[in-house]
């Protein structure tokens, strides 16, 4: 529901997230295949994936995510660092 919420405007099959980075979230596959530049989520390891690192404003402030607009809720960035650590399962 977060990543439908807040991601999936710009990473949708016609966003201009998707265009620029190959980050395709319409899936849990595609979620999980990452962008051109690599894997964004690694399973177990919250402080190094890089979907929370952007969610979180860690990475370069130009990049942080949502790109543009309001940085998510603190629970939400939770609940994706929780599941991150919890494994990163298809569920």
């Amino acid at each position: 529901p977060v990543v439908k919420q807040y991601c999936l405007e710009c990473h949708g099959e016609t966003g201009d997230g998707y265009r620029q980075s190959g980050l395709l979230l319409t899936s849990y596959e595609s979620l999980m295949k990452g962008t051109k530049y690599g894997a964004i989520v690694k399973p177990g390891d919250s402080l190094t994936s890089a979907m929370i690192m952007l969610v979180e404003g860690r990475a370069d402030k130009s990049i942080r995510m949502p790109h543009g607009k309001s940085s998510l809720p603190a629970e939400k960035v939770q609940l994706l660092k929780q599941w991150v650590e919890q494994g990163a399962r298809n569920n």
